[in-house]
């Protein structure tokens, strides 16, 4: 059995949250200590694959873009609106991770980070923060760093020179929130300037009106640690406050409060209430500050919550808002993720048997869906489509664990490994999920998955050896940081003199308050201080498991999910978009099974469809859907980073420079933005001109710049044959008669979803109108010498002095794209039959596929061009200049 025990602090010196006897029941069967290593040690892994990318690519920002592999810095990025609040440019994510590190054993780690906190980190920044965000991510995230720091030095083996630095910086934070608070009712404002307070002319902030019970409520346990560490009661008595007023706003009826209050009239805005978005956290932090400091108020104000809570609010295993002055009557018919953090508290308040009902509702919501999304109907549909990794359900799910040490819960944490290895992780990071039913994802990686997710996770599987230092020596604050349980016996702020408590009522109850508001010895027989045991609560070892199966049962009827069935060489991973080449016919077979077909378009791009009906499996088709997206995502990205024109200049008598054809460039290769010179030499066709074989006129490439044409091979491949043969440099001409850079926008050529280091000579693509130039001057006068580079040079440098009033050197800089690889241009998409989804890939495609069954041949050029005369010649050149010129003012 296990019990847990609520103990005063003024007779205990530590407060004993769960007391876990051995003689536990288990349920279904064990993991083995092996299978629990083996999970444990991914849950590393995966914190360093975040960790690392985040050191690697985005520090010192405060957030890791995991898609496109650089740091979100404030300012730079388009913004998310109230999401961007969180960002201070103080290094949010390493701060936030600070404790983690501790608690994952990466000692080193840990110093070296608090090092670089202190070395880099500035908070005098001019710029407008969330309160809530910052109290709980920053000043939160320092007070763990700085408990962490101190419980290390203590062993005597790391961190000897720490002298409270991290916990002087955690002053100055809570000094630039502190003026928030003032206002008339306590309540602090949602926003504050770090660098300038509020109202002044320089703050930009100090105007709101409004503000969130979570944001006003969640302040009490990072405000009275600093308070606690320091000495300094400021800070503990305006938590205090504002904690105060929004208990004597609650209505007194329901004894519910609202999502939404005006910090200066105490008037509800939304008087909506529930465990959720908005709310969720005023109530763990009236839980969890009675746990950390002692004070007995706290703890009566969450229970008369609690009672109104499960009276109201919880509809096991659902937990749906109501109005505050009618809370009978339901205010909607969805629920949010974040409510997902309710079973947890339940078991550090001891009320096992909903916490199991409501855990287990969210987890088969997690099984169909793979991820929580952000919020779901009452028929467990997806109401919003996001998830951003959030770490509630694993907190719960760790809480129940650790109450009931049933193995389910074990298993409950190995989904969500998996799927966060299978849907989320990417190379650079883990990216936040943009629409849980087709995996689309989104470049974020907020902050609070790895002072959250791997703790909990570590956790769930780590056994007590594994540990440095006993948890429950310490609280966790809604982030996830550490603080130590002997700060009840610190100094603080005493309680408001004139403070007055309406008495609940539960008899037992108001003799609790009396008793102590006179000061008497309390009574415990007056109140609850024992939660139930589960030895009595369950005295059949199946009852989790025949609360879970009913709840389970609904699920699957409100919302079905086909059954799971892994056809042969449908393995885990399934195929990504990153990784497809459209020459490998293991590729294409993989693409059949998940009902996705190729059609040649007119243009000479190939278009996937995936028609789900025609996937061999259910989960087959979800993989399909999965894969069209990520296309889609990759076609995004592409028109996102767009890559400056090139220029291929014919230098060679009688041209000297005056004819500048419009390029598109490689995404692999030399960047001839890079290049000061470029790359100059003859052209010549290459035999077969498709490139897609070794070249047959090696002997007369090498050296020289090879022509080829679009089509039958990647990109890349024809790159690496004509490299093969010695050649300096390639243009790839269209192959669609008619195409013009002056109708068609600029076209990249993309990689073969292979490593493309080994490509090291400029590759340059022309559109059919500008490549018929060239190889009508190739015929013309056989001997034709080009300039490839990232803009027109001055002709001045090759010819006649008379020549130079027709330079082109008008090109701006832009930086080149950050990814190495895109695998689609445009894509079209049905939105009302969502299950079936056309991509169009841009680059060429293989073998299997080919376009031109046609011999390969050198190309014979169009004879009505062969006839075109040189006035009309030039004319086209003129004006591809133009062209050229007017695309590089664009960009």
């Amino acid at each position: 059995m296990w019990t847990v025990l609520w103990f005063r602090p003024a007779t205990m010196s530590t407060l004993l949250l769960l007391l876990l006897l051995s003689n536990l029941c288990r349920l279904g069967q064990s993991m083995s200590r092996e299978e629990k290593l083996k999970l444990r040690n991914q849950v590393v892994e995966m914190f360093d694959h975040a960790y690392s990318n985040y050191m690697d690519h985005a520090y010192p920002a405060d957030e890791l873009m995991p898609l496109t592999c650089r740091g979100r810095v404030r300012g730079q990025e388009p913004s998310r609106g109230d999401v961007d609040d969180a960002l201070g440019k103080f290094s949010l994510t390493l701060i936030d991770t600070l404790d983690t590190l501790v608690l994952l054993n990466k000692t080193t780690e840990f110093e070296e980070a608090v090092r670089r906190v202190l070395r880099d980190v500035r908070l005098d920044n001019d710029i407008v923060v969330s309160v809530f965000e910052t109290n709980i991510r920053v000043l939160g995230g320092l007070l763990g760093g700085h408990s962490m720091a101190v419980m290390l030095k203590d062993t005597g083996y790391h961190m000897q020179w720490y002298q409270d630095e991290l916990l002087h910086m955690a002053k100055d934070v809570g000094l630039r929130l502190l003026p928030a608070f003032n206002t008339s009712s306590g309540l602090p404002y949602p926003r504050v300037n770090l660098k300038h307070g509020l109202r002044s002319p320089e703050s930009r902030t100090g105007t709101e009106t409004d503000t969130c019970t979570a944001c006003a409520g969640t302040i009490i346990l990072e405000f009275a640690a600093l308070s606690r560490f320091t000495g300094d009661p400021v800070f503990e008595v305006h938590a205090r406050r504002a904690l105060d007023f929004l208990w004597e706003k609650r209505q007194r009826n329901s004894n519910l409060v609202g999502t939404t209050i005006n910090i200066h009239s105490g008037e509800w805005v939304r008087r909506d209430s529930g465990v959720g978005a908005g709310i969720d956290s005023y109530y763990e932090y009236l839980l969890k500050a009675y746990i950390l400091l002692g004070d007995d108020l706290f703890l009566q104000r969450f229970n008369i919550h609690y009672a109104s809570i499960m009276k109201y609010i919880s509809q096991p295993p659902l937990l749906l808002d109501v109005h505050i002055h009618k809370p009978l009557l339901p205010a909607r018919t969805w629920m949010d993720s974040l409510l997902a953090f309710f079973p947890g508290l339940q078991v550090l308040k001891g009320d096992i048997r909903p916490a199991i009902e409501t855990h287990e509702m969210l987890y088969q919501v997690t099984k169909k869906h793979n991820f929580l999304p952000e919020a779901f109907t009452t028929d467990f549909r997806v109401h919003w489509a996001q998830h951003p990794l959030r770490p509630e359900f694993a907190e719960s799910t760790y809480f129940l664990y650790k109450a009931t040490k049933d193995p389910y819960y074990l298993e409950v944490g190995r989904t969500v490994l998996d799927n966060l290895n299978r849907f989320a992780r990417v190379p650079c990071g883990f990216a936040a999920m943009k629409d849980v039913r087709t995996g689309s994802h989104e470049d974020r990686m907020d902050s609070f998955f790895l002072a959250e997710m791997f703790k909990y996770l570590f956790l769930l599987f780590a056994e007590e050896e594994d540990l440095t230092f006993n948890v429950e020596d310490y609280i966790f604050t809604t982030e996830a940081h550490l603080l130590p349980l002997s700060l009840s016996t610190a100094p603080h702020a005493p309680s408001p003199a004139n403070a007055t408590v309406q008495a609940p009522s539960l008899p037992h109850l108001s003799a609790y308050v009396k008793s102590l508001w006179s000061e008497e010895e309390l009574d415990d027989s007056n109140f609850d201080w024992t939660c139930p045991n589960t030895r009595l609560l369950f005295p059949d070892p199946a009852f989790p498991r025949n609360l879970r199966d009913p709840i389970r049962s609904a699920v699957d009827k409100s919302c079905p999910r086909p059954a799971i069935h892994r056809e042969p060489g449908m393995g885990r991973p399934p195929l990504r978009a990153q990784d497809f080449m459209a020459n490998n016919p293991d590729h294409l077979e993989l693409l059949r099974r998940m009902g996705v077909s190729l059609i040649h378009l007119k243009d000479g791009r190939v278009q996937l469809v995936q028609h789900a009906t025609q996937a061999v499996s259910a989960v087959a088709a979800e993989d399909g859907m999965r894969f069209m997206q990520e296309m889609m995502e990759l076609s995004s990205q592409q028109q996102k980073e767009q890559l400056p024109p090139r220029a291929v200049q014919i230098v060679s008598h009688p041209f000297f420079g005056r004819v500048v054809l419009t390029s598109g460039p490689a995404q692999f290769g030399t960047d001839l933005s890079k290049s000061i010179m470029g790359v100059r030499g003859f052209v010549t066709v290459a035999e077969p001109y498709s490139g897609c074989a070794e070249l047959s006129n090696a002997a007369f490439v090498q050296g020289r710049i090879a022509l080829l044409q679009r089509g039958q091979c990647m990109f890349a491949e024809k790159a690496r044959h004509i490299m093969k043969a010695g050649a300096i440099g390639g243009i790839v001409i269209d192959d669609n008669e008619g195409s013009s850079s002056d109708t068609a926008p600029l076209f990249q050529m993309a990689g073969d979803g292979r490593n493309t280091d080994d490509v090291t000579l400029p590759l340059l693509f022309l559109f059919y109108k500008e490549g018929n130039i060239l190889l009508e001057a190739l015929k013309e006068y056989r001997e034709v010498e080009v300039l490839l580079s990232d803009k027109a040079r001055d002709r001045g440098r090759d010819v006649q002095e008379e020549e130079e009033d027709c330079s082109t050197d008008q090109t701006s800089p832009v930086p080149a794209a950050t990814l190495d690889q895109s695998h689609v241009r445009t894509v079209e998409q049905d939105e009302s039959a969502p299950h079936n989804e056309e991509v169009t890939p841009e680059e060429d495609v293989g073998p299997a596929i080919k376009r031109n069954p046609e011999p390969e041949e050198e190309p014979e050029v169009d004879k009505d061009s062969s006839r075109k005369s040189v006035e009309a010649m030039m004319a086209d050149w003129r004006e591809d200049l133009e062209a050229f010129q007017q695309m590089e003012d664009e960009l």
